[in-house]
């Protein structure tokens, strides 16, 4: 890249943040439109109860008895511990993205809500903030980073993971601090000039890492406005060089696309299957082609994104859940893919294993051409009786724009996961209320003292899909 056109490029990105920074500052949540903050309430009850959820696995309780939390003004969802903001903010992140169960945004390219939502609550706990401003901060991490991940292209094997979405981290927590228009900016200038550059074969190796550049997201974004807020940091149009030279290509156009009338957090999804959701309508094409015959092999034909997830070989859970065919095969043996798929044993179960290598993934031209609004999938079964079927599914199910969950899909998936109705019952009761509170933080480091349910690690794995809510509301039909 030639002086000039980085000097146009930065001139542009300047420009961009210094208007989403003015947005920031002045994010009033009772203009927004009352379905985005009903929406923002069901993204945290998700975000904030797969944390839960992922904080009882045995590699989460090994960080943080590594970790040494010596307790604090932040809670440590699910795991009965509190922690000082930045502890807090980075072990929340870490469990909330293990089991690869957190919302996500496919226009993004990426989990925008796991970026910066345990920053935010973790500052909002110290502050003992309103809800009103919780709120806004909240919003403006989820919309900050969304727009910097749409503007973002990130280089081929570049995860997404603590590099575009450490602005909105930034944001959110410039929000909070109450941060003046030119401070927002800087702050998101900052936060931008702090990718992680981690890349994606980390995921499909199985290295947890992976989850570790979440952590990094949210404490960087912590900092950036802290430097902001202490006048030390300057909108000089980082994320230009950072996020485009360095790490890809970066439209600063994108930053400010309707703003203030598109809310992407209304266009995310929720996910059923604990892998990466490029796996997900493979996943569902495969219920729907399920039908107790004996499976001789299969073949998913995915968009450009999604078919690198095809290793027929894993050795933990992360990499499994990077792995279409053993997520494919452990549908078609177990009809569900759950935390407890991945319990001790489950993963060397020979007839999976034998199954997953057969399942071939390919590339589809016709399939990538209809990226971003679709993540489309086609699966093909042919059954040891010499029978062949194929299923198509347009986006995973959860999707906003395909058979999206309602309050009550999101209530039923996590009471599967949860197993506890009494723990269910106060994260609802926050995730409902919480916006209308006078203040947070009591409410907020409640949901560290969650009862304790039994852990995902012990729990037998044998499917309750079946009886599921969300599987009988959601399950998926043969597309036409």
């Amino acid at each position: 890249m030639d002086g000039h056109t980085t000097t146009s490029s930065t001139d542009a990105a300047v420009a961009a943040t210094a208007e989403l920074g003015a947005w920031v500052s002045r994010l009033d949540p009772a203009a927004a439109p009352a379905a985005v903050v009903d929406r923002l309430g069901l993204v945290v009850l998700d975000v904030v109860g797969v944390a839960a959820v992922g904080a009882r696995t045995d590699d989460q309780t090994a960080l943080r008895r590594a970790w040494a939390v010596a307790g604090g003004p932040a809670p440590l969802f699910g795991a009965g511990e509190t922690a000082p903001v930045d502890t807090a903010a980075w072990l929340n992140a870490s469990a909330m993205a293990c089991l690869e169960l957190d919302e996500g945004n496919k226009y993004a390219k990426g989990h925008p809500a796991v970026h910066g939502f345990p920053a935010v609550l973790a500052l909002a706990a110290e502050r003992d903030a309103t809800g009103a401003d919780t709120v806004a901060a909240l919003l403006a991490a989820y919309e900050v980073a969304a727009r910097f991940g749409r503007a973002t292209r990130l280089r081929a094997g570049v995860h997404p993971h603590g590099n575009w979405g450490v602005a909105g981290a930034a944001a959110g927590c410039a929000r909070l601090l109450g941060l003046g228009a030119g401070a927002c900016a800087a702050a998101i200038d900052a936060g931008a000039g702090m990718p992680v550059a981690g890349h994606f074969d980390s995921a499909t190796t199985g290295n947890p890492v992976r989850d570790a550049w979440l952590g990094a997201a949210n404490a960087s974004g912590l900092a950036a406005a802290r430097m902001a807020a202490a006048g030390v940091a300057r909108n000089t149009g980082t994320a230009a060089l950072s996020l485009g030279s360095l790490l890809g290509e970066f439209d600063p156009g994108e930053l400010t696309a309707e703003l203030g009338t598109r809310w992407d957090i209304t266009a995310g999804y929720f996910k059923r299957h604990a892998s990466c959701s490029f796996t997900h309508p493979a996943a569902d094409a495969m219920l729907a082609l399920a039908d107790g015959r004996t499976v001789a092999d299969v073949r998913v034909e995915t968009h450009a994104l999604g078919a690198g997830l095809s290793r027929t070989d894993w050795d933990n859970r992360l990499s499994a859940m990077f792995s279409t065919p053993f997520v494919v095969a452990a549908v078609a043996l177990d009809g569900a893919v759950e935390p407890r798929t991945y319990a001790d044993g489950r993963l060397d179960d020979p007839r999976l294993r034998d199954l997953a290598r057969r399942v071939t993934v390919v590339a589809a031209d016709d399939l990538t051409a209809r990226l971003p609004g679709q993540r489309a999938t086609r699966v093909t079964v042919r059954y040891t009786d010499g029978d062949t079927r194929t299923a198509e599914v347009p986006n995973p199910v959860g999707d906003a724009d395909h058979r999206p969950f309602d309050r009550d899909a999101v209530i039923g998936l996590l009471r599967g996961l949860l197993g506890d109705d009494t723990v269910l019952d106060r994260l609802v009761a926050f995730s409902t209320r919480f916006a209308a509170s006078p203040r947070v933080g009591e409410a907020l480091r409640g949901l560290a003292h969650l009862p304790a349910t039994a852990t995902t690690e012990s729990a037998t794995p044998e499917s309750t899909a079946a009886d599921s809510t969300v599987a009988e509301n959601t399950a998926p039909k043969e597309e036409e």
